[in-house]
Formats: structure tokens, C-alpha cells, sequence
């Protein structure tokens, strides 16, 4: 079994969601990242989602789109991102880690090249949101192939005619968009929710998380009772963009994290 199975199996057994939480890698720039993302599983998170900065993040909101200048503007690259996991598994071997970002600096990169680095490196999951079902072969296939899971984005707007195109070849969870926009926007009701899981369960077995919008333990609580993931970006990215100093920009990630996961926890 993949971490990520691994994972999602031992939360069912606790009949509790997982915590996703996403930072960009290299923001606001690599070592304070790094100490970020080492301090993210004993701050409560079940499953980590690190960006590869790029410059056009045309899924995302504000303040994930600064993120990525931050990181970028430090001289974050795909490399440095692909380092960053190798020294984050050199302390953790259980924490699955998902790359979540665009398929334009894995082109650059070199598929091939890529796909052997990450998994060398103990990537466990790929995120590509410009990359649809038509075009498996360029990335999802390989990197499946190669053992490193492929997970979809859902939406409001992926009707019942869709859904089955788009889930297939997915694997590792289902991450479904909460609200028609970008990272960070608005939030949705909880009856959309619950509607929207219970609608993609009758079309995969994959576990559901549940993601954009989310920002406080309240709402995290909320969803999880509801879906098998929730996931939190951009409140924790938020964290990072106010902070003084590095040191205050790691504990204010790690302490939201705690707060997010003690909500999480203690849903059911």
C-alpha cells in the first residue's frame, strides 16, 4: 500500500478526516519553508500538498499567487522543491506529501526526469490542475506507472456526464473544489457539501477531501464531518505573508495547524 493508502486507511480505522494542509515550497524562502514543512506532522497534519512555484497559478487566489512570487523571488526552482522533499523524508518516512502546482515547470523539467526525481525523492502524490483527463499520457499515466498516485480536482461545474471522465485514472484521493473560483475564495454551505460527497461516492471509492475556502478549526470541524479530507491553504499561506520574522512566520503556521487539527480530531 501507497502512503497515501496507508494513510486514509488508519484515519477510517479513527473514524476521523485527514488533515491536508498546503504551503508553497521555498516561501518565503527555502529554510524557513523547510522548517515549516518539517514541523507540519507533529503540528497535526495527516497529509502534506507542497506548491511548486510557478508564475501564472492561474487556479489560485491572491494569496497563494504571492506565495509563489515570494518563493520564486528567493529562487525557488522545481530542483530546490524536489530537495526540499528529500530532506523532509530524511526525518519522516510515513507523511504522505502530494506536489500540487502546473504542468508547465514539470514540462521544463523534463516528464521523464521528472517522475524518476520524485519518486526518488518520496513524492507520493501529483496535483496538476492543467492537466486534464485527455491528457493522461503526457503525465498521469507515467506517474502512475512509476507508483506515485495522480489526484483529481472536482468542481461544482463537473456534471454526472463529466465526473466519470475526469476520475478516471485518478487514484490516491479525490480533492473536490468547494466553490466555483479560485483558491482562497468564499466558502460553501454545508448542505452543497455534503450533497457534492455523496454525489462523487457514488462514482469512486477514493477517499473525498474537501478544499478552497477553509480557514478556521470551526469550519475545518465542519467538513470533517462531512468528507474524508479537509484541506487548508491559504489561512496557513496567510500565516507566512503577515509574519515579522522567519521564527514567527514558522510558529504561526504550526499553531494554526495545531488548532485546525484539534477541530479536525475532535469533528466526529
Amino acid at each position: 500500500m501507497s502512503r497515501l493508502q496507508t494513510r486514509f486507511a488508519e484515519l477510517k480505522q479513527q473514524n476521523r478526516a485527514a488533515l491536508v494542509t498546503f504551503i508553497t515550497a521555498g516561501d518565503p524562502g527555502y529554510s524557513t519553508s523547510l522548517d515549516i514543512l518539517k514541523g507540519l506532522p507533529e503540528a497535526g497534519a495527516d497529509v502534506i500538498e507542497l506548491g511548486m512555484p510557478f508564475t501564472d497559478p492561474m487556479a489560485d487566489g491572491p494569496a497563494i499567487q504571492l506565495a509563489n512570487i515570494r518563493a520564486l523571488g528567493n529562487g525557488q526552482n522545481l530542483a530546490k522543491t524536489l530537495q526540499m522533499v528529500r530532506e523532509f523524508r530524511a526525518g519522516n518516512d510515513s507523511t504522505p506529501l502530494v506536489l500540487m502546482g502546473y504542468f508547465n515547470p514539470i514540462h521544463y523539467y523534463g516528464v521523464e526526469r521528472f517522475i524518476a526525481d520524485a519518486k526518488a525523492a518520496g513524492v507520493d502524490g501529483l496535483i496538476v490542475v492543467d492537466l486534464p483527463p485527455e491528457h493522461n499520457e503526457d503525465l498521469c499515466q507515467p506517474a502512475q506507472a512509476a507508483g506515485i498516485d495522480f489526484i483529481r480536482l472536482t468542481t461544482p461545474t463537473t456534471d454526472d456526464k463529466r465526473l466519470p471522465t475526469v476520475l478516471n485514472g485518478s487514484s490516491g484521493f479525490v480533492y473536490y473544489v468547494s466553490v466555483a473560483g479560485v483558491t482562497g475564495a468564499g466558502a460553501a454551505t454545508l448542505e452543497h457539501v455534503e450533497q457534492a460527497v455523496a454525489r462523487l461516492r457514488r462514482h469512486t471509492d477514493l477517499p473525498v477531501a474537501i478544499g478552497f475556502g477553509i480557514r478556521t478549526p470551526e469550519h475545518a470541524a465542519s467538513i470533517a464531518r462531512l468528507a474524508d479530507g479537509v484541506v487548508v491553504g491559504s489561512a496557513l499561506v496567510d500565516k507566512i505573508a503577515n509574519a515579522q520574522s522567519s521564527a514567527d512566520a514558522v510558529q504561526g503556521v504550526l499553531g494554526l495547524c495545531r488548532e485546525l487539527a484539534e477541530g479536525v480530531r475532535n469533528a466526529r
